[in-house]
Formats: C-alpha cells, structure tokens, sequence
C-alpha cells in the first residue's frame, strides 16, 4: 500500500484541499486526487484521448487538404485551431501514463482551454467573407466587411491575451491564491468572448435579413438549395458560434462553482470530452463541409488586401500629396479663403479678372460688372482734373 507523508507546500490541489498529503505514485504515475503532488482533478485515461488525439488529427489533414485546394491563405486559422486541439490531446495521452510530469499537465491546460478562440476568429473572418461576396455594398447596417472582419480579430485577440494570462496562472502547481486570481481572469476572458459573439450574431441576423429583402426585391438572384449560397454559410456559423457558446456555458459552471468538491464538474473527465472536445470536433467538422473556399466563389469571395509593395506606393503618395498641399499652404498663406481666392486672380491668359467673376458664379450669384461701374465714384472726381495742383518739388497730383 503506499505510503503518504502530510507536507504544506502549495500545489495544485491546495485550492481544493486545505490539508494534503504527498502520497507515492502508483502506476503511470497514479495519484488521488487529494494528494499534493496531484496534476489532474480526475484520474485521466488513456483510451479516450487517444481517440480524440485520431478524431483531431484527421480534421486537421481536412482542413490542410482543402487549404491548399482552395487555395484560401486565411484558413490557416482553422488549422491552428485543428493542430492546437491535436497537440492538447497527444500531451494529455502521454500524461495519462506519464501523470507526474509536470509539462504535459501543463500543455494540455492551456492548449485545450485556448484552442477554441481560433475557431471564434475564423467564424469572424469568414463570414465577414461572406459579406463582401453576397453583399452588393460589401457592408451590414454601417459596417464594412473589411472593418468587421479586423475589429472581432482584434477582438479575439484581446480575449485570447485575457484568458491566456488566466490559463496560465491555474495550470498545475500554482499556490491557491494565484490559481483563484487565474480563474477569476479566466472566467472575465469568457464573458467578453460571449459578449462579442452576440454582438456579432446581431450584425449577422442584420445581414440574413437584408438578403432576404434583397432577393424578394430581384436585386440578389436565389441559389437553389437549403445549404448553398450564403444560407449554407451563414447557417453553418449560426451553428459553430453556438457550439462555442455552449462550451462557454460549461466553462464558466466549471470554474463558477468553484474546484472543490462541491463543485463535480472539475473532477470528472467525462465533462470535459462531452461539452468541450465534442463541440469543437462538430465544429471543426461542419466547417470542413461547408468550407468557405466551396461556398465563397468568384471575384468577390475573398476580401481585397494590398501587397506590401503597393501599401508602400501608396504609403508615398499620401506622404507626397501632404507635403505638397503643406507647401502650398505655405505659399498662399494659411487658411482656406486664400485657395478660394486664388481661382479668381488672374494668370498669364488674356482674360480679365472682371469676365472671370462674371463666368464663374460665386455663391449662386453670378457678378454683373455695369451696375458697380454706375457706383463707381471716381467718375465725379475727373471734373476737378484741372483744378489739380501740381507740387513743383515733389512731381505728384495733390487733390
């Protein structure tokens, strides 16, 4: 039988158990779940994760076939979401057998928490794909496609960086404190993360019915079908994003209740095979099926994007136009009535200032020269022309 001895240092369990024993491994490394040198809350078996280890392995030859195909450069998010999820599970079957070693327990943690975001982000992107393809104007309500598939990248981004920070701090071997501080971070990851899900839900009911007037009006023509055109797409994320959803739910009622033993969802494995590794296996699969590079065809199925070298021509030309209308600035002085003005001074050609203000009407008034020379003064003044008196020493007319 082995044998245990009562130790204080801070482990894993130590949020769990206020008291705890560092008890000698069995097989594989084998320890209850209440002892202190404990990397698992469940006794973690090795049939099961090498099934899923397959089950996300081929997903990934899927998605890496039909990337090349298709030919869409972006899909390299879903792999990452693929090779994240694979990775997890062969870490977790090697520590299965292998359950004091510290980096495996580690890796799995946070691979497996983290991999889901990548699928988020690829839902975000594609359907901001789909948008530029069907859409005529490429925008739902005031949104571009181009916007909205950069700000909820950004946006998963953040998240990922927040639950990032959070996974790490309640991976195996961090004292109590910090694995309570890691899930309280954690679960803030997952609330943002479900806030712009719905966010983004919005934008697409926005879209689903815009393309329904759109074709009741003839302006889109139907695809034939239940699950082609942009239906089959956008029902497909309808489904993905509630699937992440519905992991979300799980997380937070697993770090919600607390990892104690009041709480059993932490403690049994099975939880976490079927309402975390299963809806993103589904997931992954429906976007195998309805992959963007089979729906999204044509010269709008991907979004327009600069190559490093016209952003750079570009860049320039910007630059170049700025400094040019600074010098011009410069050169007419400050403010924007002297370049209103300077269409009015005469130039080099034979036309006077006076047929310039009578053709180009300022102001919707267009200039009539006869009625200001009537006002004109100086005509009265030519009467005294010979009353003028000439300064002998100074050369000029004197009034």
């Amino acid at each position: 039988m082995p044998s245990s001895t009562t130790t204080s240092s801070p482990t894993a369990t130590e949020s769990s158990f206020s008291d705890c024993v560092t008890a000698v491994p069995g097989k594989y490394g084998n320890v209850p779940i209440t002892a202190c040198n404990s990397l698992y809350n469940y006794d973690p078996t090795f049939g099961p994760a090498v099934a899923t280890s397959v089950i996300f392995g081929l997903l990934t030859a899927v998605h890496l076939a039909q990337a090349i195909i298709y030919r869409k450069r972006y899909t390299w998010v879903v792999i990452m979401a693929c090779l994240w999820e694979l990775v997890a599970f062969i870490l977790h079957s090697l520590g299965t057998h292998d359950q004091q070693n510290q980096g495996y327990a580690d890796g799995w943690t946070l691979l497996f928490l983290l991999a889901p975001l990548w699928i988020n982000a690829f839902v975000y992107m594609t359907f901001a794909r789909t948008v530029y393809c069907f859409k005529p104007d490429h925008k739902v309500w005031r949104v571009p496609a181009v916007g909205m598939s950069k700000y909820f990248v950004w946006a998963d981004v953040a998240t990922f960086i927040v639950q990032a920070t959070g996974g790490v701090m309640v991976t195996p071997g961090s004292s109590a404190s910090v694995q309570k501080t890691g899930i309280d971070i954690y679960m803030a990851g997952l609330g943002c993360q479900e806030l712009f899900i719905l966010i983004f839900l919005t934008l697409m009911i926005i879209f689903h019915r815009d393309c329904l007037a759109l074709e009741r009006n003839g302006f889109m023509t139907r695809t034939p079908g239940f699950l082609h055109g942009w239906r089959g797409m956008v029902y497909t994320l309808y489904v993905v994003l509630g699937l992440i959803s519905f992991r979300l739910f799980y997380r937070i009622a697993e770090f919600g209740g607390g990892v104690t033993l009041s709480n059993p969802v932490p403690f049994h494995e099975a939880y976490a095979y079927a309402m975390d590794a299963l809806p993103m296996a589904i997931c992954l699969a429906l976007l195998a099926v309805m992959h963007p590079g089979r729906v999204l065809t044509g010269p709008d199925s991907d979004l327009p994007r600069m190559s490093r070298k016209e952003r750079k021509a570009a860049k320039a030309a910007k630059k170049q136009e700025k400094a040019q209308l600074k010098a011009e600035k410069k050169q007419l002085g400050t403010g924007k009535g002297h370049v209103e003005l300077q269409q009015f001074l005469p130039d080099d050609s034979a036309q006077t200032s006076v047929e310039r203000f009578t053709e180009q009407p300022y102001n919707g008034q267009t200039y009539n020269p006869e009625p200001v020379r009537q006002q004109q003064p100086y005509a009265t003044l030519q009467s005294y022309s010979s009353d003028v008196y000439q300064h002998p020493n100074h050369g000029y007319s004197n009034v």
